[in-house]
């Protein structure tokens, strides 16, 4: 057994799967690191200046209108399934709508500037138009959704309590000397309460964000690209939810998939396929459900899921009828 795994492992096929899984994880402990730590802290930022009123107010209009306004925030905020972790964490925090903060995160990785300018030369103006309409449609009607059925009551509400921060309780003038000590009161500055809370979120979320690390590089070295184009073929009548189902677990920005679309297209995957593909793959993944895990409880887990999946099949089905 151990003279097999050691000709595996010396396998160039293998080392060569382990050297892009090795690199993957790298970028990816750079980028997400940064990311989380840059996002959550201007969060953390505008939390500090901007009223929790006034965030309320902004994303729980009446008529719909805070529904179009987080629709409209998540296409213009470039982040992928994960790096939308730490603002989905500052709106909930903020008391925004539940509903509409949802519908930031189903859209913002799906639907930003980015993905269009990508979209426009790889699938012409008319597929950019139909999918950029079906995203945000899709994503405001599963925010009202979830909302309506009281989904939000899965929300883990220890995550959103602002930790205390310099001697570990709260203190008031009355105990501050018995708590902190005789030292010295300082105020602390916008600044610095911000950088407390970004730290404090990043340290009880760097567990998830390490191991969701590694399942994405592993992924991203093991799973050979041709495996797509040959389950989800044209001529598969199941392509599509094969396609939904593939994406999910996978760690790929549509950003990232967009370029091997063309390749794609001419081993025979349908439009419908590919759709599904974006969807599932840029709307979900394994790594993004780790770090969710640490906020939903699992029937809103489950839900977030079948939202993603509901999404790409349909999605998929709807053009392959009316484009493919």
């Amino acid at each position: 057994m151990y003279a097999y795994l050691e000709g595996l492992i010396e396998s160039p096929e293998i080392q060569s799967m382990l050297i892009s899984s090795a690199e993957m994880f790298m970028k990816l402990f750079i980028e997400l690191t940064l990311l989380f730590i840059v996002i959550s802290y201007g969060v953390a930022l505008i939390n500090q200046k901007l009223p929790a009123e006034k965030i309320q107010k902004l994303l729980g209009g009446r008529k719909g209108r805070g529904y179009l306004t987080a629709a409209g925030l998540g296409a213009i905020t470039p982040f992928c399934s994960c790096s939308t972790i730490p603002m989905l964490i500052g709106l909930l925090k903020a008391r925004a709508g539940f509903g509409t903060t949802m519908t930031f995160l189903f859209t913002s990785p799906l639907l930003n500037p980015i993905v269009i300018a990508l979209f426009i030369p790889v699938l012409g103006l008319q597929v950019t138009i139909w999918y950029a309409g079906f995203a945000l449609t899709t994503s405001i009607i599963a925010g009202v959704l979830l909302q309506r059925f009281g989904f939000d009551r899965y929300i883990k509400q220890e995550m959103l309590e602002t930790k205390a921060s310099g001697c570990g309780t709260v203190c008031d003038a009355s105990q501050e000397t018995s708590c902190c000590g005789s030292v010295e009161k300082q105020e602390p500055t916008i600044w610095s309460e911000a950088w407390q809370e970004c730290w404090s979120l990043f340290r009880s979320m760097f567990p998830y964000m390490f191991i969701a690390m590694l399942i994405g590089a592993f992924v991203h070295g093991f799973v050979p690209a041709d495996f797509f184009a040959d389950v989800a073929s044209a001529d598969n009548p199941a392509a599509v939810p094969t396609a939904a189902l593939i994406g999910i677990p996978l760690y790929i920005r549509v950003t990232a998939l967009l370029p091997l679309v063309a390749s794609f297209i001419a081993k025979g995957v349908s439009i419908g396929a590919i759709i599904a593909l974006v969807i599932g793959s840029g709307g979900a993944s394994l790594p993004e459900m780790i770090l969710l895990k640490r906020l939903f409880h699992w029937p809103l887990m489950l839900a977030f899921l079948m939202v993603i999946f509901s999404m790409a099949v349909i999605g998929g089905f709807a053009f392959n009828l009316f484009i493919g």
